[in-house]
């Protein structure tokens, strides 16, 4: 049994009270948080095999970035400046569809580390470039070797889409059971699987019904992009003659475990019908401000129950993960939005960046809070910056103050993966540099020149 104390912190719990303890300590022994309190007893300074001071410094849960793309990391930068429909058509879906499983691999490893270094702890990754079979195997190798928790959705299109990455339906369908048989479960249960339709406008409506029919009969979830563009609504209407929303609802996606990616264009009875549903909406306000998608009505969502969880978006339309950054764009967001300055407090942010992710990957009950009997996904923040104090309020400075180079330790399953702003268990520089000719010799296939 390995044991660990984290002491001298400022403790964010997350619990149903919302205490924050000052000068605070989290106990773990193996994967699981045994004791969260004041200051430790001699007992426990003894029995710990590790020590972190953590003075100066916040402990909070592991944030969730409940959307990404890992394998986008090689093409961050590239397309900027464009609508989604145009950055999708110049740049994502021809570079993309040419990766090879090693590209993948790297990409998504160096996706993991990013994340990791802005304090989250669990992701969701949508990912979509099957060319090989083995693409999606090589996926979820870099999340097991990176020691994130990740929900990995397996993504496709059956019409509508690039040629090179659109599938056909037996296609999609065997691929996901090999999937789920492979990798739910897989990294002693660090990795779970779901599916993820793309968008209503690239997927059948008989493939929508079998994705229901067996994501009931394997447990598994759905990761969808919803109304993310105005476009993208008028296309749905002309073909379906129904919203999103609708369309999803009649054909049975809608529930506690799907996944809403975006819903920026929605009506107040599509809120209503999310909520009661008991689907979870993932917001990305950086994506959508630098693809000028529009602003999603998250506080309204909220005022009507529906559980909203916070993401970076892939590396493309961002063009970072830093979800310590996604913290104030969603609160600033909502501000402007609503010219109302208390719409979203910091304590709500940072309750969909935690509690609300934990929620989305279907582990309300193990993620999202620094409680006892919890899992072990921990980060401490430094605080002693001259960017963050005085510090007079710890949510606010976690919200406004805080970046990803404030990071200092991270912890997944009782791991430490980062401490003292290194990693410990993989060589950082090795990777940036394997990732980089791994880009470099996937844009030259590509035939892609960067001017």
């Amino acid at each position: 049994m390995s044991s660990l104390l984290i002491k001298n912190g400022t403790i964010v719990t997350m619990d149903r009270d919302g205490r924050i303890i000052e000068d605070g300590y989290v106990y773990v022994e193996d994967d699981l948080i045994r004791e969260v309190g004041g200051q430790p007893g001699l007992h426990l300074v003894e029995r710990a095999e590790e020590t972190i001071d953590a003075s100066g410094m916040a402990i909070i849960p592991g944030l969730v970035n409940a959307h990404t793309h890992l394998f986008q990391t090689l093409i961050r930068g590239l397309a900027d400046d464009k609508p989604l429909l145009q950055w999708l058509q110049s740049v994502v879906w021809p570079v993309t569809a040419a990766m090879n499983e090693e590209e993948c691999y790297w990409a998504a490893l160096l996706g993991c580390l990013e994340n990791l270094r802005s304090g989250a702890t669990s992701i969701i990754s949508q990912h979509y470039i099957n060319a090989s079979l083995h693409n999606f195997d090589r996926v979820a190798e870099a999340v097991s070797d990176s020691g994130i928790r990740a929900l990995l959705a397996r993504g496709f299109a059956d019409k509508n889409y690039y040629p090179a990455i659109q599938e056909d339906e037996r296609t999609i369908l065997l691929a996901m059971e090999r999937a789920t048989h492979k990798w739910q479960g897989a990294a002693a249960g660090r990795i779970g699987v779901e599916f993820g339709p793309l968008i209503p406008w690239g997927c059948s409506e008989h493939l929508m019904t079998q994705v229901v029919r067996l994501a009931t009969e394997w447990g598994v979830g759905i990761h969808i992009h919803i109304a993310e563009t105005r476009e993208e609504v008028e296309m749905v209407l002309a073909e379906t003659g129904k919203r999103n929303i609708e369309w999803c609802a009649d054909l049975g996606v809608l529930g506690p475990r799907t996944q809403l990616v975006h819903c920026v264009w929605l009506t107040p009875a599509e809120i209503t019908t999310i909520a009661a549903s008991g689907s979870t909406v993932v917001h990305c306000p950086v994506s959508n401000m630098y693809l000028a998608s529009g602003i999603a009505p998250i506080a309204k969502m909220r005022k009507k129950g529906v559980n909203v969880a916070i993401a970076t978006d892939g590396p493309a339309s961002n063009n970072s993960q830093d979800m310590l950054e996604v913290l104030k764009f969603t609160a600033c967001l909502q501000k402007v939005h609503t010219l109302n300055s208390r719409v979203i407090l910091p304590e709500d942010v940072l309750e969909m960046a935690t509690l609300g992710g934990a929620r989305a990957m279907g582990l309300a009950d193990t993620i999202g809070s620094l409680e006892v009997g919890r899992k072990a996904d921990i980060a401490v923040i430094d605080l002693d910056t001259p960017h963050t104090a005085p510090v007079h309020r710890v949510p606010s400075a976690l919200v406004y103050n805080t970046n990803c180079g404030d990071v200092d330790t991270v912890i997944v399953d009782g791991r430490v993966l980062l401490q003292g702003k290194r990693f410990c268990h993989l060589d950082e520089e090795a990777v940036l540099k394997t990732a980089g000719r791994a880009a470099r010799g996937l844009l030259a296939r590509a035939g892609v020149k960067v001017s």
